[in-house]
């Protein structure tokens, strides 16, 4: 009965680790479009220091 008590282990990591994908959510509540607003800005402002720092 090896087979049962792998099926029990897999389903357990399984759960786990779909656990632990839910916790990495980044949205943090936000709309579609307020969190790509949010996205550009920080490139806008990754950008700006590329260029700055080309200077």
């Amino acid at each position: 009965m090896t087979r049962g008590n792998q099926r029990e282990k897999a389903r357990e990591k399984n759960l786990k680790k779909q656990q632990q994908n839910k916790k990495g959510n980044k949205n943090d509540g936000l709309s579609n479009l307020q969190r790509k607003e949010k996205d550009a800005e920080i490139m806008r402002q990754k950008q700006a220091a590329a260029a700055a720092k080309k200077k």
